[in-house]
């Protein structure tokens, strides 16, 4: 059921926490770009290629991120807001269906359809809250899209520009990503007020939550759907495996206290979690992404010796998202177990020899690596309420 418009558009601090089967399908579609995005890497020959498919992953993430910023300081069961997220989620088809061949026409519509979510939901914003004259949250969607208006003109440009397109793209989402850490400092208006980032509740962090456990499944549907066109012999079997316990551990990394850290930042020293949120999940979904890319790979030719590419998506993806996790980790209690992510340093030591070996073998080093992040018992650098240190727990 919706609400009408004319109700506070504003979401109240002791209203319900839990996502909406909206917001739900919002992220399943978004969830499908990404595995586009894991797909297109895997097939990059060269690593210029690599690297504007990963700008165009930073875009797709920036898009959700941001709305569901949206949805976590309005209420998502308002009628304005759930015509947000629709037009978010035609924006990310939109995104994910140009990604293939992003040249001429497709550049012009990944562009348009960046831009559109981003304009379009800063209007809506400033029409609704305009009417209900809610004047401290109307210069906040105001400088929202102040700094999206001046990054789209750069996006509009980069398209219909074909020398200098990933110069102008790659500065249109710097702009997005620093003005965001800036809090959006507007002419006329300042900075998003501090206060209006402590107004985070337990739904943000679900938010964050249930994104990356959906975009952790793309780990075993990317290479699912590589052994579905191949040969279904054992060696590929076993890589599709390896790629299913990599996921596994990958969950169990991100899942293990994260929600404490979430509600103790969020406590001891409000607004935090909101503000590093987007950028330590943004290291995350790389490692993702990275690490869906490698067992596509794998899955199509587990033997034979590992191409120097292979390896560093392979090792590299697990290694980024343990990176971002110690990150987040750091940010919100100042504390990384660090016996824990030594366990990374197995691969990374093995390297040098790892390009002989079968890409199966690689994978199953990686696996043993996060097995021993997992297993462990991290010492005395855990975190705990309070963000104290807390004795290991085994």
């Amino acid at each position: 059921m919706t609400t009408g418009g004319t109700a506070a558009l504003v979401r109240r601090l002791d209203g319900s926490s839990r996502a909406t089967l909206l917001e739900l399908l919002f992220d399943v579609v978004f969830v499908a770009a990404l595995a586009q995005t894991s797909k297109l890497l895997a097939d990059q020959e060269s690593w210029g290629r690599g690297a504007t498919v990963m700008l165009m992953l930073i875009a797709i993430w920036w898009t959700w991120s941001v709305t569901s910023t949206t949805t976590e300081f309005y209420d998502p069961q308002q009628r304005p807001i759930q015509a947000i997220l629709m037009v978010a989620m035609v924006g990310s088809v939109g995104m994910a269906a140009s990604l293939p061949m992003i040249t001429g026409a497709q550049a012009v519509a990944f562009a348009l359809a960046y831009v559109g979510t981003h304009v379009v939901r800063g209007i809506v914003l400033l029409g609704t809250l305009y009417r209900q004259q809610h004047r401290s949250t109307l210069a906040r969607a105001a400088r929202f899209l102040f700094w999206f208006l001046v990054s789209g003109v750069l996006w509009i440009v980069g398209a219909l520009t074909d020398s200098g397109r990933w110069w102008f793209w790659s500065i249109a989402i710097a702009i997005d990503l620093i003005s965001a850490a800036a809090r959006y400092p507007t002419p006329g208006l300042g900075r998003v007020p501090l206060d209006q980032y402590d107004r985070t509740t337990a739904h943000l962090g679900e938010r964050y939550q249930q994104f990356v456990i959906l975009a952790l499944g793309d780990i075993i549907l990317v290479p699912t759907l590589e052994l579905g066109r191949s040969e279904f012999d054992r060696l590929r079997i076993t890589a599709l495996i390896c790629g299913f316990v990599i996921m596994l551990l990958l969950w169990q990394i991100y899942v293990f206290r994260a929600g404490e850290l979430l509600e103790t930042a969020a406590a001891s020293v409000p607004g935090r979690s909101t503000r590093i949120a987007p950028y330590t999940h943004l290291v995350l979904l790389i490692g993702v992404a990275v690490t869906a890319a490698s067992f596509d790979l794998v899955v199509d030719r587990p033997t034979g010796s590992t191409p120097v590419r292979w390896l560093m998506l392979i090792i590299g993806g697990p290694l980024v998202f343990v990176l971002g996790r110690a990150l987040f980790t750091y940010l919100l209690s100042a504390r990384v177990p660090w016996r824990r992510v030594a366990w990374q340093l197995l691969p990374l030591v093995l390297l040098p020899w790892a390009g002989g070996w079968p890409p199966v073998l690689v994978s199953a080093v990686v696996a043993l690596g996060l097995a021993g992040h997992v297993l462990v018992p991290g010492g005395g650098r855990e975190t705990t309420r309070g963000l104290g240190p807390r004795p290991a727990v085994g």
